[in-house]
């Protein structure tokens, strides 16, 4: 009697610290997670998660990614990784691209930006857009879905740009449909 209490005490208190410790938000969904993700899949099936960097990204196109960020300090430096590799044709640091994508903050997981809430795509020049978006499609071929972590330094900087406050390190989940 005395150990099922104490398992069915401790299991209640781990739901609760679980529950308390991540947050779900919707369109797209976006997890702070309080556990360590699982395991990456070397070719995600579709509709699957699959690790990102420190969290994972679904890789069910073209639907709205669900995002779970990392648990963890925002790094300094630009970080890639493709969730799916395209096939298409290659975006080059002068490309215009058509794309789809969420941007986040990193440390709270707040949406600044969605494509999928205004309309679906974009299309612009990769030439004077943010730097470490830009550095971060740069290489991608078109038919993929890529997680870009932006520092500071890459991103605004100092300065605040609409929703987006200074010195916030910026998480953006792109889905490449064309490059020009």
């Amino acid at each position: 009697m005395r150990r099922t209490v104490f398992g069915f005490v401790c299991g209640t208190l781990a739901v609760a610290a679980l529950s308390a410790c991540s947050r779900t938000h919707d369109n797209p969904t976006i997890e702070l997670p309080s556990a360590q993700p699982a395991a990456s899949t070397p070719v995600p099936t579709p509709g699957a998660g699959t690790d990102a960097i420190g969290g994972s990204v679904s890789a069910n196109l073209p639907s709205v990614p669900r995002v779970v960020l990392p648990h963890a300090a925002a790094p300094r430096r630009l970080l890639t990784k493709d969730i799916v590799a395209g096939t298409g044709q290659v975006a080059g640091p002068d490309s215009t691209v058509t794309v789809r994508y969420v941007g986040l903050n990193y440390a709270t997981g707040q949406k600044f930006h969605s494509t999928w809430q205004i309309g679906g795509t974009e299309s612009f020049s990769l030439v004077g857009y943010v730097v470490g978006f830009a550095e971060g499609v740069a290489g991608m071929r078109a038919g993929g879905r890529r997680e870009i972590i932006v520092p500071p330094s890459l991103a605004y900087g100092s300065e605040s740009y609409g929703a987006v406050g200074p010195n916030e390190t910026l998480v953006f989940v792109v889905d490449l449909i064309k490059v020009s």
